[in-house]
């Protein structure tokens, strides 16, 4: 009985299948002699280099023989799948210069189909008679017979004759065709034989999953359509499990083997913090302390995600734990990933403790106000050298900074309490690296996120943490009006509204689009657009430009400027996406806004409406592609960003979610956040009763063998020390 472990380590090469040539593909060119290509070569460039890798090749779709229609049953119109028999294949005569045309006529026994293919002449050699084909295209009649235009075409070959046929993902580049790929898989599920399945048997039995030796062959050589299902929902199941597994244990982990604070919660000192409030907090913030505060009375270090959508006030929050942390003598570090959001940071957490004081027995009044602190690349060398020593006495309560607070000089007395804002800018690394800088028990992590993303990808992605969400807005919030500009018209009431709002003692952003994935174009563009709108929509007003290739002190000034309302425009790249809090600030135009995804459109608008009065977000876009107008439409149909967030994952599937995951978690190749969400949520709980109960897998030598060769060296090490 062979482990997923074993084939990870069995190289496809060895198989007698893979040793063989490959079949000249249609418009490509094959080496001959010593140089030809075997099909271990094209598979090795497609990537697939063990069993493990060809055996987790899963078929892209499958065609049922048994359910075919035939062919005189089709309707004019239908976009079918039809397996027959090439009976004939001419090239059509054609005038000088004109593009050849090749006609294949295909029969299935009961009835006759013509496929036209243009300029592609190679399609005369490769489609011979006798030949089996699967075809997939639209029918169309032409002077009363049934034909199709340029389909795509699989060759259908002996043993998949008259059965379901799996259709692999192929590589034109690498020359190997979906029945070679077949060859190959069929070879190595009968090497491997039966596989161990290591998920426990009353969790199969509860859930009702197949056995995974079934599933495998089932999902590769499938009896029935309904068959395939049930396979691909078992192995989707144990993708799931696996990731699961390794974040659940990392997060045991570190509650079982890190010595944490046991803060005391509601002190005298957050009593006089929300005394000091000039707005009650909101439903959603008193639950989110409430369960906040629970992590920080045990002596177990908290890991959690607060998850809040814009303006929803998670900084509130963030201050209270970091207070928390201070009221006991402890400090307190906040980072965020730019400079721009760190100063923003800085202002507001002292804006918020003007005037809160803590015990101090060196002071003559014996107390002093909290201090805090700022840390970023732009500190001066004096500046640092001072930060940097209240640190290390203790005499800085609170420090906000950028990567800064990672580098090997920064050292605290006694840090109790780390908060990271815009978690997925951050890996597991950094996280660690901060925490590591205790010097002491492990202090309290807080992870924020204003980009609400859905529940089953937030198990998977933040996996390793507890997650709180704010999901209400503070009152005198004013919505913000998103209207979707298509056309000329609609353009220029935008710059009216502009201009409408700056005569009203109001402020506007102008933000450009992301032309290249290069800070210099951006700063190009915008400069470019700056001169043409101070020429023309916006002539006359005070103008300012803000792009990342601004040196950090010239950035700083043109906020302040902004700030202080003598700048009335600010003509900006994506630089002002999160952190940027200007309460005058009454409107937005985004410029060619389906070049942005959802969730960055919405953290854009996040920078108007943080005040009483009524706000605008104009989205100018004339021509999007479909999945820009759905996009744009939902932009302007709602302003809740977690609706936004599932928009988001049903457009662009989970890849844009798992990129910002963290190390170790495997891609999912059959498993999807988008269609499984069930599945997501009953791994979850699999996952944590079988760690509950046996937190080192030590029941579980299976399931210790699979992680171990399927995870990355940092987890393996981590996971599997002791």
């Amino acid at each position: 009985m062979k482990s997923l472990a074993e084939l990870a380590d069995a190289p496809v090469r060895e198989l007698p299948s893979a040793k063989r040539g490959l079949r000249a593909l249609p418009n490509t060119k094959q080496a001959s002699g010593k140089n030809a290509k075997t099909r271990a070569d094209a598979l090795e460039e497609m990537g697939i280099f063990s069993l493990l890798d060809l055996l987790t090749h899963y078929p892209r779709r499958y065609l049922d023989r048994t359910t075919q229609v035939p062919i005189p049953e089709l309707k004019e119109g239908d976009e079918a799948t039809v397996m027959a028999t090439v009976r004939r294949a001419r090239r059509l005569p054609s005038r000088r210069g004109a593009k050849p045309i090749v006609v294949v006529d295909i029969s299935d026994g009961q009835g006759y189909l013509s496929l036209s293919f243009f300029n592609q002449p190679w399609r005369l050699q490769y489609l011979r008679e006798g030949m089996e084909l699967a075809v997939s295209g639209k029918v169309t009649t032409f002077r009363g017979r049934r034909q199709m235009a340029n389909p795509s075409v699989e060759v259908v070959e002996g043993e998949w004759k008259g059965r379901v046929v799996p259709i692999y993902p192929q590589s034109e580049k690498a020359g190997i065709s979906s029945m070679e790929i077949g060859a190959c898989i069929g070879e190595a599920l009968r090497w491997v034989g039966e596989l161990e399945d290591p998920v426990p048997a009353t969790a199969l039995e509860e859930h009702r999953f197949a056995g995974r030796s079934w599933s495998l062959w089932e999902v590769h050589q499938p009896e029935s359509m309904g068959g395939k299902s049930e396979a691909r929902r078992r192995l989707g199941f144990d993708e799931l499990l696996r990731l699961q597994l390794v974040l659940v244990m990392r997060k045991r982990a570190v509650e079982r083997e890190c010595q944490g604070i046991a803060h005391n919660v509601g002190s005298e000192l957050l009593s006089r913090f929300r005394q000091g409030l000039p707005f009650p907090l909101t439903g959603a913030q008193e639950r989110a302390i409430s369960e906040i505060e629970a992590d920080l009375a045990k002596p177990v270090p908290m890991h959690r995600l607060l998850q809040g959508d814009v303006g929803a006030g998670k900084t509130l929050v963030a201050l209270w734990c970091l207070l928390t942390a201070v009221s006991g003598g402890f400090q307190g570090a906040l980072m965020a990933p730019t400079e721009v959001l760190a100063e923003q940071h800085h202002i507001s957490l002292r804006a918020m403790l003007a005037g809160l004081a803590v015990p101090d027995g060196a002071s003559l009044w014996g107390e002093r106000e909290v201090r805090v602190e700022l840390l970023t690349n732009r500190t001066t060398a004096s500046e640092r050298a001072r930060l940097l020593a209240g640190l290390a006495t203790g005499d800085v309560d609170l420090v906000v900074g950028t990567h800064a607070l990672l580098t090997e000089s920064v050292r605290f007395k006694r840090l109790g309490m780390v908060v990271i804002d815009e978690q997925h800018r951050f890996g597991v690394e950094q996280r660690s690296a901060l925490r590591e800088k205790a010097g002491g028990p492990v202090p309290d992590v807080l992870v924020m996120t204003a980009t609400p993303i859905p529940r089953t990808a937030a198990m998977t992605v933040y996996g390793d943490l507890d997650t709180t969400v704010l999901d209400e807005l503070p009152p005198g919030r004013t919505p913000v009006a998103t209207v979707w500009a298509r056309g000329p018209l609609d353009v220029e009431a935008a710059w009216e509204t502009v201009r409408d709002e700056i005569s009203a003692g109001h402020q506007a952003y102008v933000v450009c689009p992301l032309v290249e994935e290069s800070e210099r174009v951006q700063a190009t563009s915008a400069s470019e657009e700056l001169a043409r709108l101070a020429e023309g929509p916006l002539a006359g007003l005070r103008i300012g430009l803000l792009h990342g290739q601004l040196p950090a002190r010239e950035k700083e000034a043109v906020m302040a400027r902004f700030r202080t309302g003598e700048l009335q425009v600010l003509v900006a790249t994506t630089v002002i996406e999160v952190g940027v809090d200007v309460a005058n600030a009454t409107v937005m135009v985004i410029e060619d806004a389906d070049r942005f995804g959802i969730a960055q459109l919405h953290q854009l608008r996040g920078r108007v409406g943080r005040g009483a009065a009524k706000s605008w977000c104009y989205l100018l876009s004339e021509a999007p592609t479909p999945d820009g107008e759905e996009r744009l439409a939902a932009m302007e149909r709602t302003n809740d960003g977690f609706e936004l967030a599932e928009v988001d994952l049903d457009l662009r599937g989970e890849g844009t979610i798992l990129g910002t995951r963290q190390k170790g978690v495997n891609d999912l190749k059959l498993a999807s956040l988008r269609r499984h969400r069930k599945y997501v949520t009953l791994a979850r709980e699999v996952a944590f009763d079988i760690v509950g109960a046996d937190p080192a897998l030590a029941r579980h030598p299976a399931l210790v063998r699979e992680l171990r060769s399927l995870v990355d060296d940092e987890d393996r090490e981590y996971l599997f020390k002791s």
